[in-house]
Formats: C-alpha cells, sequence, structure tokens
C-alpha cells in the first residue's frame, strides 16, 4: 500500500471509528424489508409517512404494519409532507407537479407550475417553514446543466420562484428560527445557505459545507436529503455511486456551524433521507440496497438518535 493509500484508509478509519456511530443489530429495527426505492420520509400524528418512487405510491407505517396511502401512476413520488390545510403535498419529480391528497388520501388537482407560468423540471424535495408555507426544489437536468430551483407554496396557496441556477437541488429543509434554509446541491456536494425574508423570499446565498472537505475527501460524497434538529443539528443522508467507496450508509451529523459531530451508520448503502420522531431521540430511514436498476429494492430503518 503506498502512502496516499496508507492516509486515504486512515482517515476513512478517522471517520467512521473516531466520529462514527454504527447501530449494533439489536438497536436497528426494519421497519419495511421490500421497500421500492423509498423516500422523503414524515412523522405526523403518531404515525410515518414516506414514498416509494418504484411503486409510484405514498405509504404510511402505523407502529405495525405498511400500507398504501396514496397512489397516483406516473407521479413518481419522492416526498410527501402534510399541509396546515389537513391536506398532504408530494413532489411528484417524473410528470413535473406537485401533488395533492386529502386527509384520507384522495388525489387532487395537482399544482403544475408556478404564478409566473414557470415549469417544475424534477420536483424532488419539500421543507414546511413553519408558518404555513412549504419551499421545494426542483431538481433541474442531472448532469453539467445547471438549471435546479426552488419554489415557496405561500399559505394561499400561490407559488413563487425564490431560488435559481442550483446544480442539481435536493433536500432542503428550514432553521428552526424559521430564518435560513438549506438546499443540497447534490452535483457539488455541498449545502447551501439562504436567509428567509418576507414572504418566503431568499437572500444572502452562500455555500455553508461541502460534503467532501468534511469527509478529508476520502470518498465523493453526493449529499440527497436534509433534516434539522431542534437544536439547529442538521442530518445529511447521502446517494452513492459507487459501492466500491468508503462512507457508505453513513448519515451526516453537522453543527448550525459546519462542524461535522459524528455519523451514523446503516446497514444498506444508499440511505437518501430520514425524519425524526416527536422527542427527536429515533431517527426513521429511507434507504436502499439496489441502487442502479428497478425495482431500487430497499428498506425503511427505524435507529436511536445516537449522541
Amino acid at each position: 500500500m503506498n502512502e496516499s493509500l496508507t492516509a486515504f484508509a486512515a482517515a476513512a478509519l478517522l471517520l467512521t471509528a473516531g466520529m462514527g456511530g454504527r447501530a449494533g443489530a439489536g438497536e436497528v429495527r426494519v421497519l419495511n424489508d421490500d421497500a421500492h426505492f423509498p423516500e422523503g420520509p414524515v412523522w405526523y400524528h403518531g404515525k410515518l409517512y414516506y414514498v416509494e418512487y418504484d411503486r409510484s405510491a405514498v405509504m404510511v407505517w402505523d407502529g405495525s404494519k405498511n400500507s398504501v396511502f396514496s397512489a397516483e401512476k406516473g407521479c413518481g413520488q419522492s416526498a410527501v409532507v402534510p399541509t396546515v390545510r389537513g391536506e398532504f403535498l408530494t413532489t411528484c419529480y417524473d410528470n413535473g407537479s406537485i401533488g395533492r391528497m386529502s386527509a384520507d388520501g384522495t388525489v387532487l388537482p395537482a399544482y403544475s407550475h408556478d404564478k409566473d407560468g414557470n415549469p417544475f423540471l424534477g420536483p424532488n424535495d419539500l421543507a414546511p417553514d413553519g408558518r404555513g408555507g412549504v419551499y421545494f426544489t426542483a431538481s433541474g437536468h442531472l448532469g453539467p446543466v445547471i438549471d435546479g430551483k426552488v419554489f415557496y407554496i405561500a399559505p394561499d396557496e400561490s407559488i413563487a420562484q425564490a431560488a435559481i441556477d442550483l446544480h442539481n437541488a435536493n433536500g432542503l429543509a428550514v432553521s428552526p428560527d424559521g430564518t435560513l434554509l438549506y438546499v443540497v446541491e447534490t452535483e457539488e456536494h455541498r449545502l447551501l445557505q439562504f436567509k428567509i425574508g418576507a414572504g418566503g423570499s431568499l437572500s444572502d446565498r452562500r455555500v455553508f459545507v461541502n460534503l467532501d472537505d468534511l469527509t478529508n475527501h476520502v470518498a465523493p460524497i453526493w449529499p440527497d436529503g436534509v433534516k434539522v434538529s431542534s437544536t439547529g443539528d442538521l442530518y445529511v443522508g447521502q446517494s452513492p455511486r459507487d459501492l466500491r467507496m468508503p462512507l457508505l450508509g453513513q448519515i451526516f451529523v453537522i453543527s448550525p456551524q459546519g462542524k461535522l459531530l459524528r455519523s451514523l451508520t446503516l446497514p444498506s448503502p444508499k440511505v437518501p433521507n430520514l425524519a425524526f420522531s416527536p422527542d427527536e431521540k429515533t431517527l426513521y430511514v429511507t434507504a436502499l440496497d439496489q441502487i442502479d436498476r428497478s425495482p431500487y429494492r430497499g428498506k425503511v430503518y427505524s435507529i436511536p438518535n445516537s449522541k
């Protein structure tokens, strides 16, 4: 082993052993062992809601069983959240819309463009702002094209562009005090930070953290979903593109100052998104074992949110 490979291995070991927190076998619980590209989970009214992209369905786990909450062929669901009106929204990645569902899962007319007629190219993730509004990303094209966006759905249901020129916009989350929006740029391996202003407007765009820098460049990190705890810590999932790389299956926990606090490791290599239990002592994680072809078999886990 040459010097560069030795340094590479040492850095990986430092991250996974020194900061990592692989949950023991008895601590990891599988809630669904036959999920087809599970994504975008949220805990709501005592149940876990999540999507299965490859089944074109929004699912619900009630503590004992998984069932279909709502299905819409051609949508390509990638996330789900409840609204202050008692409905649910889902990002329809495949047909370029924001799907709507009633409280019982009935499909309602979708949102297909903003107030200025701008379409949604690859709607991906959703983030309520705590004031009745919801941000969502439109990823844009894959590859070198930089055309991702963030949109804002106001409490009156009007939709406006809030940010443009993002490189594969993905997960997003609002800080506990409602003043900041974090947005993942997957192709740039980083999180951006915006200040939230009146009417959901965004300003003062800056790079918050680059995941490759944070992990000492031991592997390219492709960040996916992000959630923020009540203390402001950011939990970042990842969607690796090479199963031969280190740091697979890790969720990175980052302080509000951009410091890597620890990582949590799941048995599956791809862990795109997560949700907190109400007391934040448990994480519900969507994960994939088959990352390169349909049906994208994976699992939904619960793990302790170890400190």
